[in-house]
């Protein structure tokens, strides 16, 4: 059984690259006992190997539900509880008016959404019956509006904030928090496809010591980097004519 360490232990999905890994790294660092998750074995062992005996690799593909219930089971039973879990698992593909396809669509479902709540179940009711724990569930800023490009990536994350605003203040009657987590845009391996201006970019470092201090604040919603969650906020503030003044500029025809 790997021993506990002061600050409890941490079950990190989407943990073999970009904001997962980093958060995963920063908070074994920082006294966390770390289950990762992933898909890639070979990824997570590397992951472990950088911070020895206090991150531990649990493969997974979080879109298999009943896996997914296994490896919390399995987590719990050789590490102990889990005091705070980071949902982080997601997948982007482009899509729009122009080529979207069900397929495309139903892929970042399955990932963003469905992965999501088939972590969520066991986590919520292992914490609601212990009366204890915190959930962080990554969603994005591009949740808070339509944007050309991100149809069904956007929608799936304007889902996870419903979901957890929703939850959030059932879950408070049991002493379980609940969080979402909204970055902007960072340098990760998804974000590296993209072949359209980034503004605000920043490194997944930067964003797992945002989400880090969040987190030990205790806030709800963990938005960064500042100057993007001004620029999203008054987005979605305005009136859907002037909305679509600005989204229209980003739409960018097929070849």
């Amino acid at each position: 059984m790997a021993r506990r360490k002061h600050k409890g232990i941490v079950w990190v999905t989407g943990a073999s690259s970009g904001i997962g890994r980093a958060l995963a790294l920063r908070l074994a660092r920082n006294g966390w006992q770390v289950a990762a998750s992933a898909r890639s074995a070979a990824a997570l062992e590397e992951l472990a190997a950088d911070q020895e005996g206090s991150i531990f690799p649990y493969p997974l593909d979080v879109t298999d539900m009943a896996r997914t219930k296994q490896v919390h089971a399995e987590i719990e039973l050789a590490m102990g509880s889990i005091d705070m879990a980071v949902l982080a698992a997601g997948t982007y593909k482009r899509d729009g008016a122009f080529d979207f396809r069900a397929q495309v669509a139903q892929s970042m479902i399955a990932v963003n959404l469905q992965g999501t709540c088939n972590a969520l179940e066991p986590l919520l009711d292992s914490m609601m019956s212990r009366r204890r724990g915190k959930i962080a569930i990554m969603a994005s800023v591009a949740g808070y509006n339509g944007l050309p490009g991100g149809a069904t990536y956007g929608a799936t994350k304007s889902a996870l904030n419903n979901l957890c605003e929703a939850m959030k203040p059932e879950a408070e009657r049991r002493n379980v928090s609940l969080s979402v987590i909204n970055p902007g845009f960072v340098d990760t391996p998804l974000t590296a496809r993209n072949d359209f201006p980034m503004p605000f970019l920043i490194s997944a470092d930067e964003a797992a010591a945002s989400i880090e201090k969040g987190l030990e604040d205790g806030r709800y919603e963990i938005i960064f980097p500042w100057k993007m969650k001004l620029a999203i906020k008054f987005l979605h503030a305005l009136p859907a004519m002037l909305r679509f003044t600005i989204t229209r500029r980003l739409v960018r025809a097929p070849d």
